[in-house]
């Protein structure tokens, strides 16, 4: 992955990323009262080759002048069929309200469809209100079964297959 918006540069993650994607979403987290969970739900950030790239998910950063300020990524999950989850959305303040967040998450449907998956999950806290709000005009339903413990809400959005 490799795309531009503005100033921006979406990219895949690499090794050298690890320490500065695990800030920006501690930081965000905390900036909502949300605690960053190393050995819970923020182990994934930790061991992104286990747990996106050996599973087939994908996991990017988002650059500004060379700096870390977003992260995007999903991964298969057992969730209905071809599903997947989007994880790990989370962008600086100081990059917010560009509409940065929905191309993100366009980028990342796109990505998802092209890999021939039919439903994506996300999860997320009522506290993230501009999250929820993207998630809801972009078509995510209200569903059930929250797995995270500092969640929520889930939302599921199933996509159109092409026709053949």
């Amino acid at each position: 992955m490799k795309a531009r918006y503005g100033e921006f540069l979406i990219r895949n993650w690499e090794q050298g990323d690890r320490t500065a994607a695990a800030a920006v979403i501690s930081y965000v987290l905390s900036e909502y009262g949300l605690g960053w969970e190393p050995n819970g739900a923020d182990r994934d950030v930790l061991q992104v080759e286990e747990c996106y790239l050996a599973t087939g998910g994908e996991f990017w950063v988002i650059e500004h002048q060379s700096q870390v300020i977003g992260t995007g990524a999903y991964y298969p999950v057992h969730r209905g069929e071809k599903a997947v989850e989007i994880r790990k959305m989370y962008i600086l303040p100081s990059a917010r309200g560009l509409g940065l967040g929905k191309y993100l998450l366009q980028q990342l449907e796109t990505a998802i469809a092209a890999r021939g998956f039919q439903q994506i999950w996300i999860e997320t806290a009522s506290v993230l209100v501009e999250a929820v709000k993207l998630y809801e005009s972009k078509g995510y339903e209200p569903a059930t079964g929250v797995e995270t413990t500092r969640c929520d809400r889930v939302y599921v959005k199933f996509l159109q297959q092409p026709k053949t």
